[in-house]
């Protein structure tokens, strides 16, 4: 992977890609800045990246030219900032990655200029450099973990997830919702906080869930399922047609055109689901199939995020908004109700096969959908939530 990702920003570089042609001038360099700058090149395989080509800044230095210094100097020091923020490779529609990386948004330029315009010297350049880094603490635990590491699969396997976070946020939301289905758990976080972690049920791997952002609005209490298209082919048009009293019993129904179940015990979303609007149709939701749970791996829907103790996540998630007692009394209505919640809360649809146990510890996970084996041939199927 490193071989690639060389190959690959060593031609951006030459064609100027990454290497920051549009930036505005910046300040000149310092000597210790330019120290700084190699040094920091250098280290770059520590955070499992490749070290970036320094020879038209080695051969400005060995002329008296201040002005092709600075831009150099300039050039290098953007196109390490970016593969730190952004990654050196980007992530494949083979990979079903499709999490908006909203740090393209940040103009690092202006940020080096400022670095380089201030007083700070080489120790706002450290400062800068780092703060290119992911933020979260999983990142820092992979980082330290595959400086100690030595088994090649193993550091292949740090390296790659490394990668994944630099296609993150750099810094996601303080309160956010973090489903890593390599993992097959969610954790709802408050200011920065892990305050809760539930197992999930993700898509099998002929229709695996993808990776993804979206804002959580609100809940929805006894949900109607509006059975997507290919679920109705599959299994519940013949259901209604062969067997009509127990299609009517699991709560079926069809309607101006649509396949739909009613809200009750059987229900595919069981009694809540997230109101997350996406290109995917994918949410969190209940589920009548609990005894799903007791499984260590838990790939089973058609794409979905199916959340264990369903209620307790709701009630947790819904804390300043609406009480337990408030809750279960909209659930004794049988009537579907959508309770908004205070602010819109991002979540986040990941894939990590290394991260970090609740405790904090490192954590390997099985490649369950084939992602870090084969980045660049798996499965891109519709995702129609089948709850």
């Amino acid at each position: 992977m490193h071989d690639t990702m060389k190959r690959w920003l060593v031609l951006a570089l030459a064609l100027g890609v990454c290497s920051g042609n549009t930036a505005p001038p910046q300040p000149g360099w310092t000597p210790a800045e330019i120290t700084t700058l190699k040094h920091w090149v250098a280290a770059a395989p520590e955070d499992a990246l490749p070290v970036l080509p320094t020879h038209d800044l080695d051969q400005a230095l060995a002329g008296p030219d201040h002005a092709a210094i600075d831009q150099a100097a300039t050039r290098l020091a953007l196109a390490l900032a970016r593969i730190h923020l952004r990654g050196a490779t980007t992530p494949t529609q083979g990979q079903d990655w499709h999490l908006v990386d909203t740090d393209a948004r940040i103009d690092i330029a202006a940020q080096l200029g400022a670095v380089l315009a201030g007083s700070g010297g080489s120790t706002a350049l450290d400062r800068f450099f780092a703060g290119a880094r992911p933020q979260s603490p999983d990142y820092a635990v992979l980082r330290t973990a595959y400086a100690s590491e030595r088994d090649p699969a193993r550091r292949a396997t740090l390296a790659l997830n490394m990668e994944r976070w630099r296609w993150m946020p750099r810094s996601l939301a303080p309160d956010h919702i973090e489903v890593n289905t390599a993992a097959f758990e969610v954790s709802l976080w408050r200011q920065g906080h892990r305050v809760g972690t539930w197992p999930v049920v993700v898509g099998k791997p002929k229709s695996p869930t993808p990776v993804f952002s979206a804002e959580v609005t609100g809940v929805t209490f006894n949900p109607w399922w509006d059975v997507p298209a290919d679920i109705a082919r599959e299994s519940i048009i013949g259901l209604m047609r062969r067997h009509p009293a127990l299609a009517r019993q699991r709560g079926y129904v069809h309607t101006a055109g649509r396949y739909r179940q009613r809200p009750g015990p059987a229900n595919a979303l069981g009694q809540m689901k997230l109101v997350m609007p996406n290109p995917f149709n994918v949410y969190l939701h209940d589920t009548p199939e609990k005894k799903l749970f007791a499984r260590d791996v838990r790939a089973f829907s058609h794409g979905c995020v199916r959340v264990g103790d369903a209620l307790g996540f709701a009630t947790t998630l819904m804390q300043g908004t609406a009480s337990a007692d408030a809750i279960k009394a909209i659930l004794a209505t049988s009537r579907t109700t959508t309770v908004d919640l205070a602010a819109r809360l991002p979540v986040y649809v990941t894939y990590f096969t290394a991260t970090t146990h609740a405790d904090g510890t490192l954590a390997f996970l099985p490649d369950v959908y084939g992602r870090d084996a084969d980045q660049g041939h798996a499965d891109d199927p519709a995702h129609d939530c089948a709850g």
